[in-house]
């Protein structure tokens, strides 16, 4: 029972004074009026009907819920138990003096709100759905509020309220067009008022969506190498759960089933060699769809791999996990390459690419020097025979004039002492 703070007071002496009253919906009222001073004048309660309820220490309403609490001189307070909507109203305190001397009281009742009821639920809801959840709760007094939590994060509602005599009926609607994100997630309609100070009104609805299947595979190595351990693990997300699911390698049946173990969702190399290179597809299905991945595995031979303390003599390989990654199939990607080959021909190709700059650097400088030589020496060279075919009608003439030549050349030579 709640007391307002504002009374009804008279002027000091023999006037009634009394507060208003605020109760919860079957709970207990008292109604309390005194007076400051009292020449032993009787004190009555009457209710909204002016009907009697207790005149000084006597009952005069055949009421059971009415009960006298203190009656005095200066006192008179009676209880109403269980107390209805119809008890709300204004009460009255009599001073029966000359002329008779009144203060009122308001009784005012909470109407309790019932707890809420959640409709509109489908379940399963499919992913895409469009569904409007709708909380209903009746007979508060004044009308209620209705809050709505998605796993406890309040989300907005549309409110509308509706009387129903001295109570109302309030509904809020929820619009939602669900996905995979929603499915397991609780939906939360609960009731504020000021008659619920110490218990919650509340009602949940976990929300079930089914959707089709993503799947994603997990390998345990990076760079799987002859020899090793190796775990490939196809995580399927879907509801229903795609199980089980199905692997192939190469868009076949699994080669050898003695290294290859297939448990679950999991597949295992025992122990990894080349001819295990190939495209390995995980496929999940529900009835909803079907979805795949593929994870393309190419195995190392441990002396082919680059040293992990000096830098390489030669160019390194692709990164082996852009090629051991996990992708989508995709019809362009056609049987299996050797990640090493890229870099084997680019070195082939830089190789003679080098020979051929430095052949073509030779060839020119040969060519150069031989043309510097060749300008240096041009001219006209006369042999012994041209020497005397100027007046020699032959070439024996000619040769024997260059030996008279040479025979007077030596006549001529002069000697110094």
């Amino acid at each position: 029972m709640m007391a307002s703070k504002g009374k009804v007071r008279g002027i000091s002496g023999q006037y009634p004074l009394v507060q208003n009253v605020t109760v919860t919906e079957g709970g207990t009222a008292n109604l309390t009026c005194r007076v400051e001073y009292n020449d032993n004048t009787s004190l009555q309660w009457s209710n909204p009907a002016q009907q009697t309820l207790f005149f000084g220490d006597k009952k005069a309403l055949r009421d059971n819920r009415i009960e006298l609490v203190r009656a005095s001189w200066s006192e008179l307070t009676i209880s109403i138990s269980d107390v209805s909507l119809s008890d709300e109203g204004m009460y009255t305190c009599s001073l029966f003096t000359m002329p008779v001397r009144t203060a009122k009281a308001y009784l005012t009742v909470l109407g309790v709100p019932e707890k809420p009821e959640i409709d509109g639920l489908t379940k399963p809801a499919l992913e895409g759905d469009q569904i409007t959840l709708t909380c209903i709760t009746q007979g508060s007094k004044p009308a209620a509020d209705l809050r709505w939590f998605r796993n406890e994060k309040e989300v907005k509602g549309a409110k509308e309220v509706n009387a129903s005599g001295k109570t109302f009926t309030v509904r809020s609607s929820l619009n939602l067009r669900v996905d995979r994100n929603d499915d397991g997630v609780a939906y939360t309609c609960r009731v504020d008022h000021v008659a619920l100070t110490q218990t919650t009104q509340q009602a949940t609805e976990v929300l079930e969506v089914h959707y089709p299947p993503r799947v994603e595979i997990i390998h345990s190595l990076a760079i799987p190498q002859e020899g090793q351990y190796l775990k490939l693990e196809c995580v399927s997300k879907g509801n229903p759960s795609p199980d089980p699911v199905m692997w192939t390698k190469d868009g076949g049946e699994l080669p050898d089933l003695d290294r290859m173990i297939v448990e679950g969702r999991e597949l295992t190399f025992t122990s990894l060699n080349k001819t295990d290179n190939g495209t390995y597809r995980c496929e999940a299905t529900n009835h909803l769809g079907t979805s795949q991945a593929e994870y393309v595995l190419y195995v190392y031979a441990p002396t082919t791999l680059p040293p992990s303390t000096t830098p390489p003599l030669h160019p390194i390989p692709p990164d082996p996990t852009a090629l051991l990654g996990t992708h989508a199939s995709d019809p362009t990607v056609t049987g299996n390459r050797d990640p090493n080959a890229l870099g084997q021909h680019g070195t082939d190709h830089a190789l003679i690419g080098g020979v051929v700059a430095v052949v073509v650097f030779v060839t020119l400088c040969l060519i150069i020097v031989l043309g510097r030589y060749l300008a240096r020496h041009k001219g006209t060279y006369l042999t012994n025979e041209a020497k005397g075919a100027d007046d020699a009608p032959d070439a024996d003439t000619a040769i024997i004039n260059a030996e008279g030549n040479h025979a007077h050349a030596e006549e001529k030579k002069e000697y110094f002492i």
